[in-house]
């Protein structure tokens, strides 16, 4: 998911620079000479970016002071209009920056992250923290009854309020000054962090021969010979850390030694040496504890908490409690199987370890439903995925997307696309960069150059939306050919993506994916609905080779074997979950990071816990990407989104009636309302987790119904 990159309202800011004019620099005006003024990546060098930002936190401060000196009383328009519009040349660099920080980064760039993490972070507080702005703001929150204000504008003066008083803005004296302080640490540590985690991916070669590969299927030999020859040593196999290397890895090779040599590698980077991350996950729980105590709270999961559909840590807990419970005998179940199975398999009693997981369920799901994810891979084609993705919104929303080769691109693997809708009126611009490098962060995720917004006169400023993964890269001999998973993952960014471009708000700060958090993976899940729907699948899924449709039984198989480890698959994530609220629920400092993982995960640990093997060091969701005491909401949307998709179910999965009042109640309207009453607009009902349960084959359809999700 992308990083909200406001500066006026967000936690992070810089100080005064010199206003430096270098009419060189495109960064100085808007762009209004590429097409539908995107950004001009062909004119952008590093050298670029510490002039641009400087500038523009000048500039930004000017719109501050503007609005702080006038002598007018304070109203709606000329205070919080005002501020939502306030810091628009920093919002043009920094909405470039970041993406590209994350998607086509260089060690300069790097630096300069650092350089301006802290001055960012003074800048974002020295407008919490600006007495008089506050006062204003205070003044037309509290006269908000009498102000006939819509719900969107009433939720900007919400938002605004709320985004004041929860950093700082009421603190006196000493307190002040602190909480500037721990800011700034907070913004230069994050930032380290999600640093050390892209720089040691880069340091991982794995160097086999062919007596090494066995099991492994021809794709990844391929590859891995392909990146070897790049190297200049062919007749070696070069393997890496990265997702579409890694993961068919553990899944096929029979070497249960390279197995636990990946494994290891993998599960404990960031543990150890120069890019060790350990001090700075220590360090970022207790400073995100310290600024909590600072604005009245216990623990930082009770002040981030606020402004979310779960609302409190015990409505967080109840939900991960529950889950826990309901998935636990399946798991046992589940775990006894795949035990019995491998130790029939190798004749001999057999211990699952964590590095063997993957390997024995795969075998164990092709026995069960003659089902491999390789297997599928040849109708997987990338483009045919593509066409069939695309397609999807054009069934559901009457969306056409076209390339548009006159659109520059940050690196030749993107593509950028026009997109418009059924009457050909233009949507947005979407970017899609699929393939790992190393000049790219690890996973997946959605982020954008430009938000949607409209100005006073109701004219619209387009979104432009980037898609960035890591698929398997194609090789001189074959295609890029797809796995299931990486399919669904392609369906979830593009959910994501979705929701940024069809966003229909007046305010940028609520434009799109601007929801509470544990609401914004509802559009992504839901799309991942569409992998196991043989109507959808027969629209795209061609053999790269033949042209052959994917066959029906592959199909079934598919939809079969869906519900396969769907407990394994839960409780790990209901790990992450609990080791999220652990590290913000901190009242003292950490001093054993690994023990601490060990005992917050314990009542859904599925492995022993082996040393040195920890997430925390390389979680980049809870330490630099925005979802600190959020990751639950991975979970708390997939309870909506499977309610959402029984619907869909119900009336059909293609029902244009349900997908415009999804579109209608959930896509275009951002964060503009409460997200509970959007739901509960477009299901006619509160979520309850019966969907979710039916859908992974925890519960029947015909058991009694459980309770609605938590909430105050």
């Amino acid at each position: 998911m992308k990083k909200n990159v406001k500066i006026a309202l967000t936690a992070i800011g810089l100080a005064a620079a010199p206003l430096t004019m270098q009419a060189e620099n495109p960064f100085f005006e808007p762009f209004s000479s590429t097409v539908h003024g995107t950004a001009p990546f062909s004119q952008i060098n590093d050298s670029l970016w510490e002039p641009a930002i400087e500038r523009g936190i000048e500039l930004a401060k000017q719109d501050i002071n503007a609005i702080t000196m006038q002598r007018s009383r304070p109203d709606f328009d000329n205070t919080i209009v005002a501020l939502e519009r306030a810091g628009e040349d920093l919002s043009r660099v920094l909405n470039v920056f970041y993406p590209l920080l994350s998607a086509e980064s260089s060690d300069e760039m790097m630096e300069i992250a650092s350089r301006i993490s802290p001055k960012l972070s003074d800048y974002s507080t020295s407008i919490t923290l600006n007495e008089e702005l506050w006062k204003r703001v205070e003044q037309v929150y509290d006269m908000r009854d009498q102000l006939n204000l819509n719900p969107e504008e009433q939720m900007l003066l919400q938002k605004t309020y709320d985004s004041f008083a929860l950093a700082g803005a009421r603190l006196q004296g000493e307190d002040r000054e602190k909480f500037r302080n721990l800011s700034a640490e907070l913004s230069k540590l994050t930032t380290d962090f999600g640093q050390n985690v892209l720089r040691e991916m880069r340091e991982y070669e794995i160097w086999l021969t062919a007596d090494d590969l066995s099991g492994l299927p021809e794709t990844s030999i391929a590859a891995a010979a392909e990146a070897a020859k790049a190297k200049g040593r062919e007749g070696e196999y070069l393997f890496t850390l990265d997702q579409p290397v890694y993961s068919p890895f553990m899944k096929y090779s029979d070497r249960a030694d390279l197995r636990e040599k990946m494994w290891r590698l993998y599960n404990g980077r960031n543990t150890q040496g120069q890019f060790s991350n350990l001090d700075n996950i220590r360090r970022i729980a207790e400073v995100r504890m310290e600024i909590a105590r600072l604005l009245g709270k216990d623990t930082y999961a009770q002040h981030s908490l606020q402004r979310t559909m779960a609302g409190t840590p015990e409505n967080v807990y109840d939900l991960l409690n529950r889950l826990r419970d309901a998935y636990r005998p399946a798991l046992e179940a589940e775990m006894a199987e795949l035990t019995e199975y491998a130790s029939k398999l190798e004749g001999r009693p057999v211990v699952i370890n964590p590095w063997d997981y993957s390997y024995y369920s795969n075998k164990l799901k092709a026995d069960k439903y003659s089902f491999d994810d390789e297997a599928l891979r040849p109708y997987f084609e990338l483009s045919n995925v593509v066409n069939g993705v695309f397609g999807l919104a054009t069934k559901l929303y009457g969306l056409q997307f076209t390339e548009n080769p006159d659109i520059e691109v940050y690196h030749p693997d993107v593509k950028a696309y026009d997109v418009t809708d059924e009457n050909g009126q233009f949507v947005g611009v979407l970017y899609t960069d699929f393939f790992p490098r190393a000049t790219k962060r690890p996973g997946a995720w959605m982020t954008g150059f430009r938000d949607e917004s409209k100005d006073d006169e109701g004219k619209a400023t387009r979104p432009h939306v980037s898609i960035v993964m890591n698929f398997t890269k194609p090789t001189a001999d074959t295609p890029s050919l797809l796995t299931p998973y990486e399919v669904e993952t392609f369906l979830h960014e593009f959910g994501h993506s979705l929701h940024g471009l069809l966003a229909d708000t007046k305010f940028a700060s609520l434009s799109g994916t601007a929801v509470y958090r544990d609401f914004v993976e509802l559009p992504s899940q839901f799309n991942e609905n569409y992998l196991t729907e043989k109507e959808f699948l027969d629209g795209f899924a061609r053999h790269y080779q033949t042209g052959e449709a994917i066959p029906a039984e592959l199909v079934e198989r598919l939809i079969e074997s869906s519900q396969f480890g769907a407990a394994y698959a839960c409780m790990r994530q209901l790990g992450f979950g609990y080791l999220d609220m652990a590290w913000h629920s901190i009242t003292e400092p950490v001093t054993d990071a690994e023990a601490f993982e060990n005992e917050a995960t314990a009542t859904v640990q599925i492995f022993p816990g082996q040393p040195g093997a920890i997430m925390s060091p390389q979680f980049s969701h809870i330490f630099s990407g925005g979802y600190a005491a959020g990751y639950y909401s991975y979970k708390w949307a997939e309870v909506l989104d499977a309610d959402a998709f029984a619907l869909f179910k119900q009336n059909g999965i293609f029902d244009r009636a349900t997908a415009d009042s999804f579109r209608n109640n959930i896509l275009t309207r951002g964060g503009t309302e409460d997200p509970a009453e959007l739901y509960r607009r477009f299901r006619g009902q509160d979520p309850t987790i019966d969907a979710l349960l039916i859908r992974d084959g925890i519960k029947t359809a015909t058991a009694p119904s459980v309770p609605e999700i938590k909430k105050d």
